[in-house]
């Protein structure tokens, strides 16, 4: 795979299937759609922000081999679409695994020791790293969004997400490990040395794993809040 739609093609399988499962009657997603776009273009407001702030410093950036050259300010148009297609799939994985369990498969107070030792966690490594931009911004916001579920909002749903969570993270290494070079010729999104500590998983940055989690807590938090209550017990 080396041309200048390898990028697009990523983000367009990534949501067809969801898309076409979205319609299964045993499924049903469509009919939530009303309350999942609220729940995607307003962290994508924050989230693009931010990679439209990280792409000018030089903490990433794209290889023009594999983008069409059409940007939204200094993004090429398929990183804009990212967060548009990967919310959608995650949120109907989301959707889609808690009907078919059934019931929570994470307590609440197991949430809450996964979320307390995930925040100790995240907060010390972006401290240690605070000169690293990438580390240290993508631990913080993580550790901020989990600190607010766990201390103030207090919600319901955190248990859900954790066990959503590990499912998500099979596609999640998939897209990310092509979009970070495996099994093509070089990387799609390349990242400046300097600013992430180096470790990957595969081609993938350790930093993705919790930047991915942020954005996808954000998304689900917004998805529940507008549910209403009826169609949350359904």
């Amino acid at each position: 795979m080396n041309s200048k739609y390898t990028y697009l093609l990523v983000n367009s399988l990534s949501l067809f299937f969801p898309l076409v499962f979205s319609f299964l009657p045993q499924n049903k997603f469509y009919t939530r759609w009303r309350y999942l776009w609220p729940a995607i273009v307003i962290p994508a407001v924050f989230f693009i922000a931010w990679d439209i702030w990280f792409t000018e410093m030089g903490v990433w950036g794209f290889n023009e081999k594999y983008i069409l050259g059409v940007f939204f300010f200094n993004l090429p148009v398929e990183e804009t679409l990212f967060f548009i297609c990967i919310p959608y799939a995650c949120a109907f994985t989301y959707h889609s695994i808690n009907i078919l369990s059934g019931k929570d498969r994470v307590t609440h107070r197991a949430s809450q020791i996964i979320t307390d030792i995930l925040c100790i966690f995240l907060i010390v490594t972006a401290i240690i790293n605070l000169d690293k931009w990438y580390t240290a911004s993508a631990f913080m916001v993580c550790a901020i969004l989990l600190l607010l579920h766990r201390w103030v909002w207090k919600t319901s749903y955190l248990g859900r997400f954790y066990f959503a969570f590990v499912f998500i993270l099979v596609p999640f290494f998939i897209v990310n490990g092509i979009l970070t070079g495996t099994g093509i010729p070089e990387e799609v999104v390349w990242y400046n040395p300097n600013e992430f500590m180096g470790f990957r998983m595969g081609s993938i940055p350790f930093e993705d794993t919790f930047y991915g989690m942020a954005l996808l807590l954000f998304n689900i938090t917004i998805y529940e809040v507008c549910l209403p209550k009826k169609t949350k017990e359904k």
